[in-house]
């Protein structure tokens, strides 16, 4: 069972926003069996430099353990975390992990090609689905960049393939592989 370490928000509260935020997801299906401890990711972002900032009521202990489910790292301490959650394929959000595969295989169904066959063999073969979730309205430049870094790491550490909602998958050299961009322009929307 992976343990959920809780959610801390570094940015100021603000006042209740009138509607709903949007949010963009970005994904890495990964083949690797386990998600790597939260440390080697923050390193990893170090390395890079960036600065990730964790919430202060974290225990630095937490970042060690490798069956966690649920994390916000900030980028900059005016801006709204990034969420990163870990679907697995056995566990606590199994129902989760489920529904995602299914969904994006049904997406892909539409697309032929060699590409489509690449990114559908990632899914088949996926352990674990690493997400992140952006506050469209929030995220800058620099948060575009730090989302960047976490699927990198994903991507390399965990021989993971990149899904980004409202654009596709892409390969390991940052080349989109599978526009699906037209299936969600074209996908009816509720009135």
């Amino acid at each position: 069972m992976g343990k959920e370490l809780p959610i801390f928000s570094t940015a100021t509260p603000s006042a209740a926003p009138e509607q709903a935020e949007k949010v963009i997801y970005s994904r890495v299906f990964c083949q690797r069996d386990n998600s790597p401890p939260l440390r080697l990711l923050v390193e990893f972002l170090r390395m890079r430099g960036q600065a990730p900032i964790i919430p202060s009521g974290i225990d630095e202990t937490a970042l060690d353990e490798w069956a966690w489910v649920q994390m916000a790292l900030s980028y900059q301490r005016d801006r709204k975390p990034i969420q990163l959650f870990c679907l697995r394929d056995r566990g606590t959000y199994k129902d989760v992990y489920d529904q995602e595969k299914a969904q994006f295989s049904e997406l892909l169904s539409v697309h032929d090609g060699i590409e489509s066959q690449l990114v559908r063999s990632y899914l088949t073969d996926c352990r674990f689905i690493l997400t992140t979730r952006m506050i469209e309205q929030d995220i800058t430049d620099e948060g575009y960049d730090f989302n960047g870094w976490i699927l990198e790491f994903y991507q390399e550490q965990c021989n993971g393939i990149v899904q980004i909602d409202n654009r596709g998958f892409y390969s390991p050299k940052g080349e989109l592989i599978v526009d699906m961009s037209v299936a969600v322009e074209d996908s009816p929307h509720d009135p």
